[in-house]
């Protein structure tokens, strides 16, 4: 962001920017009377604003924008990826630490859902990582109730469509069969609302377990349930950050990654008949 504080931008950016919401909740909060300018209640948010106007959501005035930050956050079993819950259950924001700035989760994990997820304070690095077309690659490793076949894994290699959503090839990788249950690791670079879920049940199987280890070139590791853990100023400068004319930087994202992304062992995941690692989490 510019520190000239006559230079004009929409207000769903400088919400953005400052940490507040993504440009779209941005505007969606604005519809609903939750931002005044200048003492002013908004109803549109076709407006622009520098620095010098006063802009207050919820009744609190909001801070200058930070420089974009990021965090790993392991996120247990039975906590929903929302500020805020109709049904008053758990959210992933609840147990972070009392010194984080006001973060927002970059996608989703439903509340049976386990694993890595990102969060961010900055509104635009949100909308960037989450954008199908950056490409990157999100991991999991999955269990399900049955015995999947190469034939019945086949839809998934090729492509799915459930419910009139059509679902991307994804890269699945037999792991083991445990009693009546099988672990996989399914790697996708989309991530639509409960696409493996979905995609598993169109199939016939019914996915018990599901734990996002990867995002891009960020791991899980060893991560316990619960912690957090900030990603370091310069990984995520390499990864993300990018110096604009004028000093500006913005997040941007690497021509390549594809070498962190792929397995330990270099080769493409494939199906039960061609690849049993004898391995799954316990």
């Amino acid at each position: 962001m510019s520190d000239e504080p006559n230079k004009p931008e929409r207000i769903a950016k400088r919400l953005s920017r400052a940490g507040v919401a993504s440009r779209r909740d941005a505007e969606r909060m604005i519809l609903e009377g939750r931002v005044s300018l200048n003492g002013k209640v908004l109803d549109t948010p076709a407006v622009t604003v520098t620095m010098r106007d006063k802009i207050v959501v919820d009744g609190h005035p909001i801070g200058e924008a930070e420089p974009a930050r990021l965090w790993k956050y392991h996120k247990p079993r039975g906590e929903v990826t929302t500020a805020r819950d109709e049904k008053d259950r758990r959210t992933v924001f609840d147990g972070l630490p009392e010194d984080m700035p006001r973060v927002m989760p970059v996608g989703r994990l439903d509340i049976t859902s386990e694993g890595l997820l990102l969060l961010t304070n900055d509104g635009e690095l949100k909308r960037k990582l989450e954008l199908p077309s950056t490409g990157w690659t999100r991991r999991y490793r999955v269990r399900v109730h049955g015995r999947p076949t190469d034939a019945t894994l086949e839809p998934l290699l090729q492509g799915i469509t459930v419910d009139g959503v059509r679902y991307q090839p994804m890269q699945v990788q037999f792991d083991r069969q445990q009693g009546a249950n099988a672990w996989m690791t399914i790697a996708l670079k989309e991530g639509k609302n409960r696409e493996i879920r979905k995609a598993m049940e169109a199939i016939g199987l019914t996915v018990n377990r599901l734990i996002r280890v990867s995002y891009g070139p960020f791991q899980l590791g060893q991560m316990g349930e619960g912690e957090v853990e900030e990603i370091k100023g310069r990984i995520l400068r390499d990864q993300l950050g990018e110096r604009e004319a004028g000093g500006e930087q913005k997040p941007a994202l690497k021509a390549k990654l594809a070498t962190k992304d792929k397995p330990k062992s270099g080769k493409s995941a494939r199906p039960i008949s061609a690849r049993r690692s004898g391995k799954g989490p316990r």
